[in-house]
């Protein structure tokens, strides 16, 4: 009975019709990749290679040797970054697939019948390769989330700082907002060389610091201790290494895009009375008194140039937004066939499950897309401001919540980022005043309703000033 199954499955994959007859299927290991190929191509169709380099590349020419086009593999954690670079060169479609795509059918516990399951899906033409941006972007990319991973790492040693103070009873770090800041650091580093004088460490005091110097003073009263004082002066130093690294990460990612070409060979509206306006990198216009302000500048103008438009024109989008979505989808979205499949890529749109004409559930997918996120935290910066777009947020806040509010803004600005680099135009934000005039009228509209359903008339104030 069990082998009359076997073949009826076994027919029933025969049925289906061959889109990819040259394809391959790769299921990726740690140590051991295993390979499966067409049962007409090689007596031995399905193999194992260690995954050594010299061993990725005999892979590379076993697919050769058997007329393989393109290949299928799952992306398993970072393991299949190496084999996916040297398939690329070597001429290879590799499809880069989503492992829940192909783990839908039971029955498939080893390796083995996992690469015969990809090569078969993939030959049927059932799976869809994931985004991927050119080689170019992918090292960018990496330096960004390097980035990311190093200021990760020096803010849990500003909460070692922290710890420290809060041991000897220093409220410094609840006094001022940031004790990384000059004042914060000269006064640490003035503990660190031995200063216990609430008064003379108060005097560092910087002038825009809102907090008085008596105040000052007084959250510095408090208990020094060596061994706290070790711990302070460890986390200090870590913190430091890492803004050294966090430096060097930025002049290098600076050299990564200074070697790509703009994407528009002829002056964007942006650029006309702008340029002076953003250095061409950090080194040339160094300032000693805000090098992060700075390093910013250099990096707007870098990105500007690539993107073709300065997104830092839309409301909510500044330039470590910009960086992100750079890193993750490159300068060209023509990839994407319109804005619609582009906010449906990062999920900010609604996914309805609907059978036999009911719906099953209605929501936005859960993916794991830092540009999404990125675009999230930009819609929530929207709450307090004075935008149109500031106005939609507030509105869809009131109306839906800001879980939601926050969804459908980051949707809206993912579809004025598609139309801005696609079309290289200008962000124009007297484009939302019709929309804006339109729902002033609605509002108008319903509080008259309101006023007439409970016996009141609503007079503009400047005909009630004339009427007084």
């Amino acid at each position: 009975m069990a082998k009359k199954r076997k073949q009826q499955k076994q027919s029933d994959q025969a049925m289906l019709p061959v889109m990819r007859p040259n394809a391959a299927g790769i299921d990726i290991g740690a140590t051991e990749t295993f390979v499966a190929v067409p049962a007409d191509r090689d007596p031995e169709y399905v193999r194992s290679f260690p995954t050594f380099t010299q061993d990725l590349y005999a892979l590379a020419d076993w697919l050769e040797q058997c007329g393989i086009e393109t290949v299928a593999m799952e992306s398993t954690g970072v393991y299949w970054i190496p084999l996916f670079q040297i398939l690329e060169e070597r001429g290879f479609a590799v499809y880069l697939v989503n492992a829940r795509h192909v783990k839908n059918v039971p029955g498939r516990r080893t390796d083995v019948s996992d690469c015969q399951w990809l090569q078969f899906l993939h030959s049927v033409g059932i799976l869809k390769a994931s985004y991927r941006p050119a080689q170019e972007v992918c090292a960018v990319r990496s330096l960004l989330r390097h980035r990311e991973s190093l200021v990760q790492m020096a803010a849990t040693h500003v909460h070692h700082m922290q710890k420290a103070l809060d041991q000897m009873n220093l409220q410094l770090h609840h006094v001022i907002s940031d004790i990384t800041g000059l004042t914060g650091m000269a006064i640490i580093d003035a503990i660190l060389a031995d200063e216990r004088d609430p008064q003379v460490l108060a005097q560092l005091r910087h002038t825009r610091i809102k907090a008085s110097a008596e105040v000052i003073a007084k959250s510095l009263v408090g208990d020094y201790r060596p061994e706290h004082i070790f711990t302070l002066r460890q986390s200090v130093n870590a913190y430091r290494s890492y803004q050294v690294m966090i430096a060097d990460c930025d002049r290098e990612i600076h050299q990564w895009l200074k070697d790509f070409e703009a994407a528009s060979k002829s002056p964007t509206p942006d650029d006309q009375g702008e340029a002076s306006n953003h250095p061409a990198s950090v080194s040339e216009t160094a300032v000693k008194t805000a090098p992060s302000k700075q390093s910013d500048q250099g990096l707007g103008a870098q990105l500007k140039r690539v993107f073709g438009v300065d997104l830092t024109k839309v409301p909510g989008i500044h330039v470590g937004i910009a960086q992100t979505l750079f890193g993750e989808i490159g300068p060209d979205f023509n990839k994407f066939k319109s804005a619609s499949a582009f906010a449906s890529w990062m999920a900010l749109c609604p996914d309805n499950e609907i059978s036999g004409g009911k719906v099953l559930w209605t929501g936005t997918r859960k993916v794991k897309s830092r540009a999404a996120k990125a675009l999230r935290l930009a819609a929530q910066s929207l709450a307090h401001s004075k935008s149109a777009l500031g106005d939609f947020y507030r509105r869809m806040r009131a109306k839906l919540g800001a879980p939601k509010a926050i969804t459908a803004a980051a949707h809206k600005l993912a579809r004025i980022i598609y139309h801005l680099i696609t079309t290289r135009q200008r962000f124009d934000e007297s484009r939302f005043a019709a929309a804006q005039v339109r729902y002033q009228k609605r509002l108008v509209t319903k509080l008259h309703a309101k006023a007439r359903a409970l016996g009141f008339q609503l007079v503009p104030l400047d005909q009630a000033e004339v009427v007084s």
